[in-house]
């Protein structure tokens, strides 16, 4: 049997309908923006695999020292043991993240550090003898799929199985110039009951790169902030330069009270959550009273290979040539944008740093399930590059390494594509 083969006998993939699916291509081989499968085509990872490979694929120094921590120490238990390597991932994180970030608590996903920030919310209050059992997220928000994460998302599709076990959560809409009065005024209605409010900073990425002003999420944390709910950034897939600074936050003059990150956080090597809180919400949990102990953990919390995967990337994240790309791809995005803004086949186009995405008009409206997402895959495939369009929308987030000539063959097709539909 051939590769595919094996695979469909054995393998259930993630958001596939298998009974519908086309066979899954085998990947053998990466190298920076690039993919190889097993008949030696290759493939630009315009999505960087799921946003998390902002270094490219493969990347040399990563794997060293990746290498060299598999030959030292694979795992330790977290509980009553340390490390070197994750407190040097804590301290080297806290460092470059706003200054009222002080602790880090480490998982192994986005969902799982989104449910560490809920959970540290929902007990930082209970220790008080004073809880709040209501959650502010935004429509159209995307956490995660475990349960928690999945409450504080969007009811849809994907939750439809679920919604009779997910708790409840007053949702409220991106705040903007003439709605900011109204949310504040939801929000003060229930204030007293409020734990905490989670939010995607600039950019709701599942929801279709949606894209909204810091100004008014300022003003609205700032709010918060005076009212006593704590603020959660989840940064899982803006953060470590994708909206153009280091992390969304940083378009910000409000910083939050805890911040969430994974995906680009190993550089796409391997799994690692990360939770990052105020030190007056770690101090809620210190007690002579074992029962105001955060019981929340995971066997592989801090794997020191994972943590070695993360150092690695964070240190070639804060290279001068990194921000140098990342800037180049956001100027050659802008323009690539300005070029198109006028295309009547486009209902929007919407950037924010180094990340793009093409609304294209459809009679039907935007839709996860609409019938244009299928054909614009395979047609983008057909042309050896990989972009998983939201219904109707594509979108670039490539790594960082990406070349100029590999962004005109994405371009290239992207025109091709508003030629063909």
């Amino acid at each position: 049997m051939n590769w595919v083969e094996r695979d469909l006998k054995v393998i259930w993939h993630p958001y596939t309908q298998m009974q519908t699916a086309a066979p899954p291509i085998p990947i053998v081989q990466g190298e920076g923006a690039l993919l190889f499968d097993d008949q030696g085509n290759t493939y630009l990872d315009a999505v960087s695999s799921w946003w998390v490979n902002i270094h490219g694929h493969a990347n040399p120094y990563i794997a060293e020292k990746v290498s060299e921590q598999l030959k030292t120490l694979e795992h330790v238990i977290f509980a009553g043991f340390t490390h070197p390597t994750a407190i040097k991932l804590a301290e080297g994180l806290l460092e470059i993240l706003p200054n009222n970030q002080q602790k880090v608590f480490y998982s192994d996903n986005g969902s799982t550090a989104v449910e560490v920030a809920l959970k540290m919310c929902m007990q930082f209050w209970s220790n008080q003898g004073k809880p709040r059992t209501k959650i502010v997220a935004l429509h159209n928000a995307y956490h995660g799929d475990t349960f928690g994460a999945m409450s504080v998302s969007a009811r849809s599709a994907f939750t439809a199985s679920f919604d009779p076990y997910l708790f409840e959560v007053e949702f409220i809409d991106l705040p903007n110039e003439e709605n900011l009065e109204s949310i504040k005024q939801q929000v003060s209605s229930i204030k007293t009951e409020v734990s905490c409010f989670i939010f995607e900073p600039l950019v709701q990425g599942s929801a279709g790169m949606l894209m909204y002003e810091a100004k008014y999420l300022n003003e609205l944390m700032a709010y918060c902030r005076q009212e006593g709910i704590l603020t959660i950034a989840d940064e899982v897939m803006t953060g470590f330069g994708r909206t153009g600074k280091r992390f969304a936050c940083n378009h910000l003059q409000e910083k939050p009270d805890l911040m969430c990150f994974s995906k680009g956080l190993t550089g796409g090597t391997m799994p690692l959550g990360i939770t990052t809180c105020t030190n007056k919400i770690y101090e809620a949990f210190l007690s002579d009273d074992k029962h105001k102990t955060l019981f929340h953990g995971h066997s592989f919390t801090a794997n020191p290979v994972a943590c070695a995967a993360a150092l690695a990337s964070l240190e070639l994240f804060l290279q001068t040539k990194t921000m140098e790309n990342i800037d180049r791809i956001c100027n050659r995005h802008q323009l690539f944008a300005d070029k198109n803004s006028m295309n009547p086949k486009l209902k929007e186009i919407r950037q924010t740093g180094t990340i793009l995405a093409m609304e294209f008009n459809v009679a039907t409206g935007t839709s996860y399930f609409s019938n244009l997402r299928d054909r614009l895959y395979q047609f983008f495939l057909n042309k050896q590059i990989i972009l998983r369009p939201l219904g109707n929308i594509i979108y670039f987030l490539t790594p960082y390494c990406i070349t100029d000539l590999q962004l005109d063959q994405l371009y290239a097709a992207v025109e091709n594509a508003l030629e063909t539909f």
